[in-house]
């Protein structure tokens, strides 16, 4: 591997290889390393075929050097200028759920009572004598 490469280095290189995973940069005659799928450019790639061929040449910029395996890592889009994004559209407000609320109601009608009132209310009648069974 050559001495000269360094991390954060823009550098020149030709597409040598395609794979499904990334593409083979070669940067000079005796040295290549590999640009990752996330690396080919600013947003999704399904087909790295679609972006680049082989023989084609590229600026790529060095994100790592492995002295002991040999293993070079590039990124093409670390040299392009990522891309505005247009403002989000406003989102819509959410429904709000309706919710249960405690309702106090006279002993005759139905509704929503609060356990504490109906806690009371059962006390009430068990009090009554008229409702004790003899």
């Amino acid at each position: 591997m050559s001495d000269k490469i360094e991390v954060g280095t823009v550098l020149k290189g030709k597409v040598t290889g395609i794979q499904p995973y990334g593409v083979f940069v070669a940067i000079n005659e005796e040295t290549q390393g590999l640009v990752h799928i996330s690396e080919i450019t600013h947003g999704y790639v399904k087909d790295i075929n679609e972006h680049l061929t082989k023989g084609e040449e590229v600026s790529v910029k060095v994100l790592s050097v492995d002295e002991g395996n040999g293993k070079i890592s590039l990124s093409i889009k670390a040299t392009e200028e990522a891309p505005k994004q247009a403002p989000a559209a406003p989102k819509k407000p959410k429904k709000r759920q309706a919710t249960a609320t405690a309702i106090k109601t006279d002993d005759n009608s139905q509704g929503f009572n609060t356990l504490k009132d109906k806690l009371e209310e059962w006390i009430e009648q068990s009090k009554r004598e008229d409702l004790i069974k003899k």
